[in-house]
């Protein structure tokens, strides 16, 4: 009876704490510099989660290790619900497969809360380049082995795995030069001292539309709409090709279920608003409201795939 009665109370506990959540600013941890798509939806979230509960959510970046920095913070947090993280493919995915000693398990020290937002990866070059489509680049790139640089947001991210694939496909042998976030990549592209790179789409309209960067294809399986005239590149080198990105809240695992509930309910209420999915969309971010079960699938989905497309590469973290 007293086990009973304990339980009961923790539970009701728990519940209450739920009703109130959050009763102070939230932090939402980003494991990557300031520039690159968690970033954006992270500060894009914080807006209206603080605009809708009436308490501060605050971004908080924490770039280092491939993601894995600001990840094992979050999982050794106070499970309350106060410190969140801004997970994505890399860190909550890729570092599983290709990491030794993370210092955390995504699957096992963080609970899924709710995916916020998928998109193609496009494809850009400085705008001085001598090429000006991909089929362009890989003629120069076979004749000139070595000479080219692919940058990426880290070693063994998603944009690294899509360079890295595209140049086993197409037969090229490119240098790889990994940053702490898609910021500083993109900086080196607009200084023309790397020669290509995989970036999130919403990263990089504005350089393009801009004209200070050249975009040649995106990584999805079909155009996007963003950039309907940009071939994918499946349709350039004539083999399958699909990485997208994506970016979901999780908590630390032992966060109660009231509070992340109450997250996902808050979170699939900005979602399904029109003005917030047109501005998402408009920034080629595909959004959906979504369950805590059904963001907890697509995660372990991710893992299946990724395995898949990893084992040929032999990608490792340092």
């Amino acid at each position: 009876m007293k086990i009973l009665l304990l339980a009961l109370s923790l539970t009701l506990s728990a519940f209450s704490f739920s009703q109130t959540y959050p009763s102070k600013p939230v932090t939402i941890i980003v494991t990557y510099a300031p520039g690159g798509l968690g970033d954006l939806l992270a500060r894009q979230l914080a807006e209206q989660l603080t605009t809708k509960t009436k308490q501060s959510f605050i971004v908080e970046n924490k770039p280092g290790a491939t993601g894995a920095l600001g990840t094992r913070y979050v999982t050794k947090s106070k499970p309350d619900g106060y410190t969140l993280l801004l997970g994505q493919t890399g860190e909550m995915v890729i570092n599983t497969i290709v990491g030794k000693d993370l210092g955390y398990d995504p699957y096992q020290d963080l609970k899924p809360i709710a995916l916020i937002g998928e998109v193609p990866l496009t494809l850009v070059a400085p705008l001085n380049a001598p090429y000006n489509s991909l089929p362009e680049f890989i003629k120069l790139a076979k004749q000139q082995p070595n000479k080219y640089t692919y940058a990426s947001s880290g070693t063994a991210t998603p944009g690294h795995i899509a360079a890295a694939s595209l140049a086993q496909l197409a037969g090229l042998e490119m240098a790889h030069a990994p940053y702490k976030g898609a910021g500083p990549a993109m900086t080196d592209i607009l200084g023309a001292h790397v020669d290509l790179f995989f970036s999130s789409t919403p990263s990089i309209i504005q350089f393009v539309e801009g004209n200070k960067v050249k975009a040649l294809a995106v990584s999805s399986n079909k155009r996007t709409s963003v950039f309907p005239q940009l071939h994918t590149v499946s349709e350039d080198i004539g083999r399958d090709f699909s990485f997208t990105l994506w970016g979901g809240i999780f908590a630390p695992s032992d966060t109660p279920d009231g509070i992340a509930q109450t997250l996902n309910t808050l979170i699939n209420q900005i979602l399904s608003d029109p003005q917030f999915k047109k501005q998402f969309e408009k920034e080629g971010i595909n959004i959906k409201p979504n369950s805590r079960e059904e963001f907890a699938q697509f995660h372990r989905t991710e893992l299946s795939n990724y395995k898949k497309t990893l084992q040929p590469l032999n990608l490792k973290i340092d």
